[in-house]
């Protein structure tokens, strides 16, 4: 694998590149920008021309995340050439929410194949049930990596714009498959967020609407655990996500809150969470969560990847880690460097979702407030 980046900052146009680019013979180019520059006038041809034999593929997000740090309204761009692996693309439009899990079958059954060593997908942030994506992708594929994200928008939940080729779409999911002998696709995951308070046993939701912990309305319950943060809700629930406990009492998954009902007293999450599992409340600082962007590089380091290989770590974490660590987020990243060494390129982006198999590169689902990274490699 050969690989080269550029990154735009908020003050310089795309069309200010020059016309050559450092990889022009590049089979995929991975862009990461906000809404506003994706809104930018030829904002694909001016990629396309400068990569020709490249298929294009990104989205918006909260935040890019590049080897310097995090920026806003900046352009990451990294192109890669695959020298001994073979690359295949698909989009689809969402037909609707109620589809995600069906959807994320069709794309599987697309992309399954002779060798397939892995999965990226890129989707719309706001249109989509993201846990039902991934079962659907994980349905037909269970033992394959699966990574990726879900669109931002600087944390307006307004809309989420995805880069197909020389198109900008919303309402799309991209996924690209990488196959071959000598392709490499690894994951790690990790929160950093330390549990509180007693376990609560899901009573009663529907999909990713909590109505009910321990028989007591959820909203009331949840205010009174974050206290003098209640009054600033549901922006103050991204500092107090909900964490899916597994049988053997560790953190399986963490949930964001996106919005709250007062009517019926409910809770309205990033993903779903299943009537009769065990969650409990979180809370995190700017150290625990730089430690778990560690370990989640950490668990990448423990699978005996080649250091001395050339490799891209795309980092996908939460919009909400990135509100708690405010100035401080780009520490997160250098955390992620630092384990990974200087042949592996950094890019990225913060979302609405995360998409990762975790430490055991198998059973894939979606996260929330969690650094997530997709290392790829050619060995």
């Amino acid at each position: 694998m050969q690989f080269e980046q550029e990154h735009l900052s908020s003050k310089m146009a795309l069309n200010k590149l020059p016309s050559e680019s450092p990889l022009p013979d590049a089979d995929w180019v991975l862009v990461f920008g906000s809404v506003k520059r994706f809104k930018e006038r030829n904002f694909g041809q001016i990629l396309q021309d400068r990569y020709p034999n490249a298929q294009l593929m990104g989205c918006t997000t909260s935040g890019e995340i590049a080897d310097d740090g995090v920026h806003d309204d900046s352009i990451q761009i990294t192109a890669m050439k695959w020298e001994k692996s073979t690359l295949k693309f698909v989009a689809k439009p969402i037909p609707s929410m109620a589809q995600s899990f069906a959807l994320g079958a069709q794309i599987a059954e697309e992309l399954d194949g002779t060798d397939l060593k892995g999965i990226f997908v890129l989707s719309d942030g706001l249109h989509v049930n993201g846990s039902d994506l991934v079962e659907g992708l994980q349905s037909v594929l269970p033992d394959t990596p699966i990574t990726g994200g879900l669109a931002g928008d600087g944390a307006a939940f307004t809309q989420t714009f995805l880069l197909h080729g020389t198109k900008i779409h919303d309402k799309i999911v991209t996924a690209v498959g990488i196959y071959g002998k000598d392709a490499m696709m690894t994951s790690g995951a990790l929160g950093g967020w330390k549990p509180y308070g007693p376990p609560r046993k899901v009573t009663h939701s529907v999909h990713n609407v909590v109505y009910a912990l321990d028989d007591k309305p959820a909203l009331p319950l949840y205010k009174m655990y974050i206290g003098y943060y209640a009054k600033e809700l549901p922006a103050s629930g991204l500092n107090f996500p909900f964490a899916i406990m597994s049988e053997d009492k560790n953190i399986s998954v963490i949930r964001t809150l996106l919005s709250i009902d007062g009517k019926d007293n409910s809770l309205t999450f990033a993903g779903n969470i299943a009537q009769g599992s065990t969650v409990r409340f979180l809370k995190s600082d700017h150290d625990k969560l730089v430690d778990g962007a560690s370990d989640a590089a950490q668990q990448i380091i423990n699978k005996n990847i080649n250091p001395n290989d050339t490799a891209i770590a795309i980092c996908v974490s939460c919009v909400g880690r990135k509100l708690v660590m405010a100035d401080q987020v780009s520490d997160e990243v250098f955390a992620v460097q630092r384990l990974l060494g200087v042949k592996t390129g950094i890019t990225g982006f913060y979302s609405n979702g995360e998409i990762c198999s975790g430490e055991d590169d198998a059973h894939s689902q979606l996260h929330n407030q969690t650094m997530t990274i997709a290392y790829l490699s050619e060995h």
